[in-house]
């Protein structure tokens, strides 16, 4: 197997000690905070990420620490009796809001993470994480700022009563941008603070949490920081911006990716202040958790298999079949499909190429939900190519594992892509992944006629239906050869994606920030402490 994408690396001395194989000493103590997590709620590929990448550290012995919203959804698959009261309260101020009270509660994760729950019903005891499908949350400014505001306000108070800071705050997307942003300015001063690294991790910049300029009010931020060269997008507030600007360090969940937000392309208006801390933006993989996605042990499967012993691969196929009212036909292609129903997810192209693609005798199973336009194109589309193409418009776990392992191809068509996991859940199931060359999916698939490294797949470069179904054409064909298939097959369950080297980046990465706030800061101009080599 190819090596894995490494980190765009600001020294060579980091890729020696993410290299190394040796957890470093003393562990590190990590607050990492997000707004989303499974098992506890999940829109999207940051739940998977906030799941998984805390066990993976705390393997390595740290002592992490999970902080989220206690959202209704988190309610109800914890039940009330996993729920702790810890006895922490904040009163969080929110301009002519006025103070909102939090309480903090905890519960476990798996592998023994610690979790922290931030509890206030008038913001998350809601349907949706962000928003329903009518829209966003038309409060979701002062929603996260409340949250941000009582990660930082937690992390200081919690190191403080145990004798110990926090090393790192960890903190994701837009959501929780803004607590580098705090503790820069209206926690600067308060003890241990400065000694606090801060990383942000930017899981897809397309979503950037831009909000009315008057927002600022609910901050209790100064207006001296709305400015281009802080807070200021374009006459909004924008959360994700300062974050960039105010986090000792930025990463992104692919090398590829950390290159490409570089560009006007896919800089979405950010790639400026991204390229002015181009020597702090990192590009570290994220890994696919084989504890849940495994067809060895999978229980949402009807049979199971492995790399020894593909029979229950078949079974899955029936079942596949049968689940979409798809003709059971063990010779024709299925083609799987689990996506975000939105622009970012190549349906466009997709809906272009069908007509091409369904003439080469492949099925289609899609699973997804989304933006009520793809829904509705989805539907018509599923009726004008009844018995060979078929869609479920909602997620469903039991069913995304059935297509990753029923399928014979995956298709990623996406626009964008920061990371990608199903192309990993694939490749592990022993399903063909078919992608763009973009992002995450062009660090992680190779080509099956590429001439070098280790062909895993099917890709192609320009966003269109004819690309497209110029690669279904050719993985279809090649399907047709049953020994070079079983070869691309095995190739890529054979290979490892998992968490545990991503987390030894993720340590590396730590461990310098660590030893960067550990020298005496200064502050450029007279501004606030912002960025610096890390």
């Amino acid at each position: 197997m190819r090596d894995r994408p490494g980190t765009i690396l600001a020294a060579a001395g980091l890729a020696k000690v993410a290299a190394s194989g040796q957890a470093m000493a003393p562990p590190l103590k990590i607050l990492f905070a997000t707004s989303e997590a499974m098992p506890f709620a999940k829109t999207g590929g940051l739940a998977d990420v906030a799941g998984s990448l805390p066990r993976s550290l705390r393997a390595l012995g740290h002592d992490v620490r999970l902080v989220l919203p206690l959202h209704r959804a988190v309610r109800q698959k914890l039940g009330a009796g996993a729920i702790a009261d810890t006895g922490l309260s904040f009163d969080v101020p929110l301009g002519d809001r006025g103070a909102v009270q939090a309480r903090i509660r905890a519960a476990e994760a798996p592998g023994g993470v610690s979790v922290l729950l931030v509890e206030c019903d008038r913001y998350f005891d809601r349907e949706g994480l962000y928003g329903t499908a009518k829209g966003d949350h038309e409060d979701n400014a002062e929603r996260f700022i409340l949250f941000s505001r009582v990660v930082v306000e937690l992390g200081l108070l919690l190191g403080a009563r145990e004798g110990r800071a926090f090393d790192v705050f960890h903190v994701h997307d837009w959501q929780t941008a803004l607590v580098p942003v705090y503790l820069r300015t209206l926690h600067a001063d308060r003890p241990g603070a400065a000694r606090i690294g801060t990383l942000l991790t930017i899981h897809n910049l397309a979503y950037q949490g831009l909000f009315w300029h008057w927002d600022l009010k609910l901050t209790g931020l100064d207006w001296s920081l709305f400015t281009p060269e802080r807070l200021e997008f374009y006459g909004k507030l924008g959360f994700l911006k300062g974050g960039i600007i105010y986090a000792d360090a930025i990463n992104t969940v692919s090398k590829t990716y950390a290159k490409e937000i570089l560009t006007a392309e896919l800089g979405y208006g950010l790639d400026g202040v991204l390229r002015a801390r181009q020597a702090d933006l990192h590009g570290i993989l994220n890994g696919a958790d084989y504890d849940t996605w495994n067809p060895e042990t999978d229980p949402h499967l009807p049979a199971r298999y492995g790399p020894g012993n593909l029979a229950g691969k078949a079974a899955c196929k029936e079942a596949l079949q049968r689940e979409f009212d798809l003709a059971v036909d063990a010779n024709a292609p299925a083609i799987g499909m689990v996506a975000r129903l939105d622009p970012q997810k190549g349906i466009d192209i997709l809906a272009g190429a069908l007509d091409e693609v369904l003439a080469l005798g492949v099925q289609v199973a899609i699973l997804g939900t989304g933006e009520d336009r793809y829904h509705r194109l989805l539907s018509e589309l599923s009726e004008q190519y009844r018995g060979r193409l078929s869609v479920k418009l909602r997620f469903d776990e039991r069913i995304a594992h059935e297509i990753e392992a029923g399928a014979d191809m995956f298709l990623m068509p996406s626009r964008f892509e920061p990371c990608g996991q199903n192309q990993l859940y694939s490749l592990r199931y022993g399903t063909v992944p078919i992608v763009r060359a973009t992002g995450g999916l062009a660090d992680t698939v190779i080509d099956a006629g590429a001439k070098n490294g280790d062909p895993n797949g099917f890709t192609f470069v320009e966003y269109s239906s004819a690309a497209l179904a110029q690669a279904v054409a050719r993985a279809v064909a090649l399907f047709g050869d049953k020994r070079k298939w079983r070869k691309l097959v095995a190739t890529g369950m054979a290979q490892d994606w998992s968490w545990a080297p991503s987390a030894r980046e993720y340590e590396a990465l730590y461990a310098r920030l660590v030893e960067k706030r550990s020298r005496p800061q200064a502050a450029p101009g007279g501004a606030p402490p912002v960025g610096g080599t890390a």
